[in-house]
């Protein structure tokens, strides 16, 4: 399930308010965690997807999402452990 609760951030590098959401990254295999990124509107920036410094960007900013999907992940695992 991806994020589509947008956010209005003021990033500093492009000196402008953008659009930002939590999204996933697959890692790759069948049983393999996806990776979770912060995720901004600025196509052009050299940052993008990689929420590495410079870039003000970082999982903290969505702690509470992550946890409540953290909790959802938990939940369906008690409901069908054999999965």
């Amino acid at each position: 399930m991806s994020s589509k609760k947008m956010r209005d951030y003021y990033c500093d590098l492009v000196n402008e308010t953008v659009r930002i959401c939590l999204r996933k990254k697959p890692k790759g295999g069948l049983r393999s965690a996806d990776l979770l990124f912060v995720l901004c509107d600025q196509s052009e920036c050299q940052y993008v997807e990689n929420n590495k410094p410079p870039c003000p960007l970082n999982l903290s900013m969505f702690t509470e999402e992550i946890q409540a999907r953290e909790e959802m992940a938990r939940l369906r695992k008690e409901d069908f452990p054999y999965r």
